[in-house]
């Protein structure tokens, strides 16, 4: 098996546990949060859902500038009734893309991160993603506790949780 069906795979079982998260966001609670630092639900869950069309991004430019200049690139989080299709739709790019590449070129090109005109992260395409699925994992794990402190469900991710409790 190749590195990129490896990130095929693993996307589509990330896919699966996001959407079940997804599907659990309280409609009419959009700036709760717990914390005053913290993001407001929807756009955390908004994150989440766009997350995989970074996979996109990573393969097919070589760069993304965090502070663009006024008025471009601004980033809009999605409705919450619009959650689990930007998931889906962003998903089915990532796997094409994904699909359209090789191991050759996640290997030996690199992508870089900038913010303010300067360059924060030059580095393997293969590790940028790693760590994006890393990030991903990471801001579903803090939408489910969101999800507890809202009273909603809690789905299943790895294990069993105290509302489902199968092994997903």
């Amino acid at each position: 098996m190749n590195l990129t069906q490896l990130f095929l795979d693993e996307l589509d079982r990330e896919a699966a546990r996001t959407r079940r998260a997804l599907e659990n966001v309280p409609t009419g609670r959009d700036d709760w949060k717990p914390h005053p630092k913290s993001m407001p639900l929807a756009r955390l869950a908004g994150l989440v859902a766009s997350m995989p069309s970074w996979v996109t991004l990573i393969i097919e430019q070589d760069e993304l500038d965090l502070t663009p200049p006024p008025g471009r690139g601004q980033y809009q989080p999605p409705a919450t009734d619009q959650l689990v299709e930007t998931l889906d739709k962003h998903v089915a790019k990532a796997r094409e893309s994904l699909s359209n590449t090789n191991d050759g070129f996640l290997l030996t090109t690199n992508w870089r991160l900038r913010a303010g005109g300067q360059i924060v992260m030059d580095a393997a395409r293969h590790i940028v993603l790693r760590d994006t699925i890393n990030h991903l994992a990471h801001h579903r794990g803090q939408l489910t506790v969101y999800l507890r402190l809202n009273d909603r469900t809690v789905p299943s991710i790895y294990g069993p949780s105290a509302d489902d409790q199968r092994f997903a």
